[in-house]
């Protein structure tokens, strides 16, 4: 499938696929919405706590770097798992200007998300652990394991199988009590899969260009 990269309207760079009229991130700004709906609807509500994360989609490792900065910032510590199915290619990575975009500190930090070994951990600093997973997310089995987890699949319009009871049950399985599944995305029928999933579902503002995003909470009694 062609990819073509492309600058978002915040300056940042994101991957276009024009067969699907798809992009890896929002074209009104990667950074600011990967910002908007992971950290600001997301990780803050962990602030001052140790934190795992679970990341359906890490893609160009946008998020995962942001994620990383914040833990930086904030000396929090914190456990990231990012699962992909179809990684980006090294030539892709070098092309995108999130370190520049965010704070040039973070180059050495960025190459290492994408370059470091699948399927093993390694410790950025004393508070950031890291680990890629290559894999489906219908094949996701953890259990009890997140405290919150960033769900940025492709669209549902383009691949609604990964918006589904199923997927979003094993997310559900995945997270402890109380844990916090965020998205960019916000439509009826993936508030009622998640509803379905046992999740208890509330609607926030979405980053700019959109409307509305979800926040799924597992809130067991």
């Amino acid at each position: 499938m062609k990819r073509e990269i492309i600058q978002t309207n915040d300056g940042s760079t994101s991957i276009y696929l024009p067969d699907w009229n798809e992009s890896y991130h929002s074209k009104h700004g990667a950074i600011q919405e990967a910002n908007h709906v992971f950290i600001k609807n997301g990780l803050s509500l962990f602030e001052g706590k140790p934190v795992s994360i679970l990341e359906i989609g890490f893609g160009t490792g946008l998020n995962a770097l942001i994620t990383y900065y914040e833990s930086l910032k904030n000396q929090q510590t914190i456990h990231y798992v990012g699962v992909e199915a179809y990684p980006v290619s090294i030539e892709e990575v070098v092309q995108m200007n999130y370190p520049t975009e965010i704070n040039s500190s973070l180059n050495d930090a960025f190459q290492l998300l994408h370059t470091s070994n699948w399927e093993t951990e390694i410790q950025f600093n004393s508070n950031f652990t890291f680990k890629k997973r290559k894999q489906f997310f219908q094949e996701i089995k953890d259990s009890n394991t997140f405290d919150l987890i960033y769900f940025d699949a492709f669209g549902y319009d383009k691949q609604p199988e990964l918006w589904s009871v199923v997927i979003f049950k094993s997310m559900f399985d995945a997270l402890k009590k109380n844990g916090i599944l965020v998205t960019y995305a916000c439509r009826s029928i993936l508030k009622r899969n998640m509803i379905e999933a046992g999740f208890k579902v509330e609607k926030l503002p979405g980053a700019p260009g959109k409307r509305e995003m979800l926040r799924a909470i597992k809130a067991e009694v």
